[in-house]
């Protein structure tokens, strides 16, 4: 039996093939996007890789799909060309790269990967090139003939002016004293390097940019009989500072080193980790309000959120980025990272002055903006060239600013400036006492609020809030974007003015001319105390217009009957409290009458049984009103409706005499009835 099971297992293994009983290592995001080169290369022969180029630069990339498609890098344009995938040459007449490279030692391999001036530079030295040479096995970062041309003239002549100590060390800061290839080059690892043991840092991201000290690997894992080579497209240098030490010693970071210093970052700054700076300059502090930048400065929270948020939680250096990428702060917010061209931008500016300043624990970019989290912001600096920016005003002409820029904790409904495309109100007592009531006495968050809640506002109203499947209101008023948490206060930004409840349904009712004969017929009903009394309705309410386009007939014989009448005035009365802004497509809301109100809404036009509504959210203490032009009939005392119902009625009855006659096995209905039964179908 034993001998069975394993016989079976080996046959289902074979059946699946190697990939089931050979399962390698996941491979690297570096090796996929080289996998993915050679997939789109296969066409031009073997080891064949797709390569994409900027158009009008050198930069070369190995293509991954996103990349493939968009045909783009840094926003920039590119061509793709084929060439040799790592470690493959062509032979003359086949297609392809069919050979691989005949291994050569590494100071050979140089030459072979386009890192002539690095072979040069190493015979310059005396004791590198035999070394090189010989026995053992290296890995040497290699730059690139352009990396070594593009470094600055005096760095190079204190290197070549010394070549035996300042020429040698460099080159062997390049090296690590054992064969590593990039399946090894794991993200935030630290190789040692043949040069006073000085740590080289190594970034392997997810999209396949492997870069060393910040320079991008352009071409890796030659092997060599004693070793292998990665190419790399700048001359690395050692790193001896760690971030808090950079900020202590650069001109530019005066004022960022002092707000460090009052906010007690220091010593995370100094600590092991990577991190990612964007260290403010000078230059951004000073863009900033006097009085703003003085209040986050006195502020110790105000100000950690603020460093907290240029704080990126991993290191990411600039040659990583190909495109745009979210990365989140220590504060917790979100940063769009991306590039255009050259430059590197944040939230889609071009901001960064210095890029890839490296640090032992992270690298540093220097900026000249600040970049101010909502948690730093008053009411008023959340607002500021938002979408609210009308309604921030009209609290400034009412005397109501203080409000905004001081450390009360509050939530400001800021109505969208699309409100007042017809104009704003004038300011008066009416406005000012409207607008207090656009401030609420606690700072809240949406996520928190609940269906029947209250709230208290600085103008001495209660608020209720009304929770939907699609909408979170607050009032006839409904949130129409995500919540802005300041410092003290949060901004919701709402879809229209508040109109807070003034009176019941029956108050609402009998202070509008519109509604007169419709209070006098709910009188003559007896739904006065119900109307008055606490409860949450939603009342069409048919002005006077509606009643006078009845037949005169109809009109006296429903004001005589107060039966009839209470029937179909509670048919206009819905069981809870629904505002414009929670309808969505279609809602059927139960009626005090017991059936149904079909409530749609379509470009902002509300309807109830398909007719439109003259006004809507008159709001009052109880529910809120809706004017519509036209008395609602029930289904009841609708003739095409009755009939509808007897039919029903009499096919479900034709239906079950059926289903009888067959579970019984006798003859089902007679012809006569089987006929009937077909013309009620149709």
């Amino acid at each position: 039996m034993a001998l069975l099971v394993r016989l079976l297992a080996l046959a289902l293994a074979l059946a699946l093939g190697p990939a089931a009983t050979l399962a390698g290592p996941a491979k690297s995001p570096y090796q996929l996007v080289l996998q993915h080169s050679r997939l789109r290369g296969r066409q031009h022969g073997p080891n064949v890789c797709a390569v994409q180029k900027v158009i009008g630069t050198n930069r070369k990339y190995f293509t991954n799909c996103k990349q493939w498609y968009q045909r783009k890098i840094c926003g920039k344009s590119t061509v793709i060309s084929y060439e040799c995938c790592p470690g493959y040459e062509k032979v003359p007449g086949e297609k392809g790269c069919p050979a691989a490279l005949p291994l050569a030692n590494l100071y050979e391999t140089l030459g072979v990967v386009g890192s002539t001036t690095t072979q040069l530079y190493t015979d310059r030295t005396e004791k590198l090139r035999p070394e090189m040479e010989g026995p053992g096995s290296f890995t040497i970062f290699a730059p690139s003939n352009e990396a070594w041309a593009s470094l600055p003239a005096e760095v190079l002549d204190s290197l070549v002016s010394n070549v035996n100590i300042e020429l040698l060390n460099a080159l062997r800061y390049h090296m690590v004293d054992r064969r590593v290839l990039t399946d090894e080059l794991k993200h935030g690892m630290a190789l040692t390097s043949m040069y006073q043991n000085s740590n080289i840092q190594i970034h392997h991201y997810p999209n396949g940019i492997v870069t060393v000290n910040c320079a991008r690997l352009l071409k890796a894992d030659h092997h060599a009989t004693n070793g292998v080579v990665h190419l790399i497209d700048k001359v690395i240098s050692t790193v001896t500072n760690n971030i808090q030490q950079i900020i202590e010693i650069e001109d530019t970071f005066e004022t960022l080193r002092a707000a460090v210093a009052a906010s007690g970052l220091n010593t995370l700054l100094e600590s092991d980790g990577q991190f990612t700076l964007l260290a403010p300059t000078n230059e951004a502090f000073e863009k900033i309000p006097t009085e703003t930048l003085n209040r986050i400065l006195g502020d110790p929270e105000a100000l950690r959120d603020l460093l907290n948020n240029h704080i990126l939680k991993s290191a990411m250096c600039a040659e990583a980025i190909v495109a745009g990428l979210s990365m989140e702060t220590l504060e917790g917010t979100t940063l769009e990272v991306g590039c255009s061209g050259d430059m590197l931008t944040i939230n889609g500016k071009a901001i960064i002055s210095n890029k890839d300043v490296l640090a032992t624990n992270g690298v540093i970019h220097f900026i000249d903006e600040l970049l101010i989290p909502d948690s730093a912001k008053t009411l008023s600096e959340l607002a500021a060239g938002s979408d609210v920016s009308t309604a921030i005003d009209l609290f400034g002409q009412a005397g109501l600013g203080t409000h905004l820029s001081g450390n009360e904790r509050l939530t400001l409904l800021a109505p969208l400036n699309s409100v007042f495309e017809e104009g704003a109100p004038p300011i008066d007592a009416s406005t000012k006492s409207l607008l207090l009531n656009h401030i609420v006495k606690d700072q809240l968050a949406s996520k928190y609020l609940y269906h029947g809640q209250t709230l208290d506002t600085l103008g001495g109203k209660k608020l209720r809030v009304f929770v939907y499947r699609n909408s979170l209101c607050i009032e006839n008023s409904c949130i129409a974007a995500h919540d802005k948490r300041g410092r003290y206060g949060t901004l919701f930004t709402m879809d229209r003015m508040l109109t807070p409840p003034v009176g019941t349904v029956m108050d609402v009712l009998k202070g509008d001319n519109r509604f007169s004969m419709l209070v006098a017929a709910i009188q003559s009903a007896g739904l006065t105390e119900t109307l008055n009394r606490e409860g949450a309705y939603t009342v069409f309410a048919p002005t006077n217009e509606a009643f006078q386009a009845l037949p005169p007939g109809e009109l006296n014989k429903l004001l005589g009957n107060a039966k009839e009448l209470a029937d179909i005035l509670k048919y206009h009365v819905g069981e809870e409290i629904l505002v414009s802004g929670g309808i969505g497509t279609l809602v059927r809301l139960k009626s005090l009458q017991g059936d149904k109100l079909e409530v749609s809404s379509k470009n902002n036009a509300v309807s109830v049984n398909k007719e439109p509504v003259a006004e809507s959210d008159i709001m009052a203490t109880n529910g809120v009103v809706y004017a519509i032009t036209s008395v609602l009939q029930p289904p009841a005392n609708r003739p095409q409706e009755r009939g509808d119902e007897l039919a029903d009625s009499a096919l479900e009855i034709f239906k079950q005499a059926s289903a009888f006659s067959r579970v019984r096995r006798v003859p089902g209905p007679a012809p006569v009835y089987q006929r009937l039964l077909e013309r009620m179908k149709h």
